[in-house]
């Protein structure tokens, strides 16, 4: 793909065209079983999508490009490796382990000192809000609310993404802790705006939820588009997500 930003945006539009949440390419890799570059809909480049790597996962191994079940995929979040469930010769469901949580705001990245930035406050859509910063992949911000449905996302999800306290710009993630067990929440992605899932937004709100005692090291998390389930182990230090993958259509498009 000569400009992968531009084909992007092209067809991630979901008015001229089937649309979607960004662009992703599979190619081989040098130091994995396959590479993955991930484009959002407006085009700019992603560290991370976990949701896209478990779709890749499916894709290389129903079409026969690959006869493992644990597969390692290279990110420019680094390597990951993946678990694969296959049930009558097709993907069903993927674990993925997406690596340790990083909490310092200079790596997030956050524009603020300390080791940590933790219920902080911020001025967002006329609103002061607390939130939780957290790398897994790509910058997060989690925040808690009673009712995720009742927020007036096209208004607040730009004010979050596009805060001054997150240079790189932060995918949002809106939490509603049901019981120990169980989270839900809305998410807006940066490039991308509000979408029904987010694999690296889910693992984000487990991480900061666990950390301050909302939930257990591992819980359900509910999104508009199906379940992923998160976990934490403290011991290694790893956040393991597990989720499915189904194959919807393919078809064919000229660049």
């Amino acid at each position: 793909v000569p400009d992968p930003g531009c084909t992007a945006i092209r067809l991630s539009d979901r008015h001229f065209g089937v649309g979607g949440d960004g662009l992703v390419l599979i190619s081989p890799s040098d130091c994995a079983d396959f590479d993955m570059d991930m484009y959002n809909a407006d085009g700019s480049r992603s560290d991370m999508c976990g949701n896209a790597i478990r779709c890749v996962a499916k894709y290389v191994y129903d079409r026969g490009l690959t006869d493992k079940t644990v597969l390692t995929i290279a990110t420019r979040a680094g390597v990951k490796t993946l678990w694969l469930n296959v049930e009558n010769g097709a993907v069903q469901t993927v674990r993925v382990c997406m690596g340790a949580p990083d909490f310092h705001p200079q790596t997030i990245p956050v524009a603020a000192p300390g080791a940590t930035f933790l219920r902080q406050p911020i001025e967002a859509g006329g609103k002061t809000w607390l939130v939780s910063a957290v790398n897994v992949g790509n910058p997060h911000c989690v925040t808690y609310v009673d009712n995720p449905d009742a927020l007036d996302f096209p208004r607040i999800g730009p004010a979050f993404e596009n805060h001054p306290v997150f240079p790189a710009r932060v995918n949002a993630e809106f939490v509603q802790v049901i019981d120990h067990r169980t989270l839900r929440m809305r998410v807006w992605e940066r490039g991308s705006g509000e979408t029904l899932a987010c694999g690296t937004g889910a693992t984000a709100a487990l991480a900061v939820s666990a950390l301050l005692g909302k939930c257990g090291s591992e819980a359900d998390v509910l999104l508009r588009g199906g379940t992923l389930h998160i976990e934490w182990n403290r011991k290694e230090n790893l956040l393991y997500m597990t989720g499915p993958a189904a194959f919807v259509f393919d078809g064919e498009v000229t660049l």
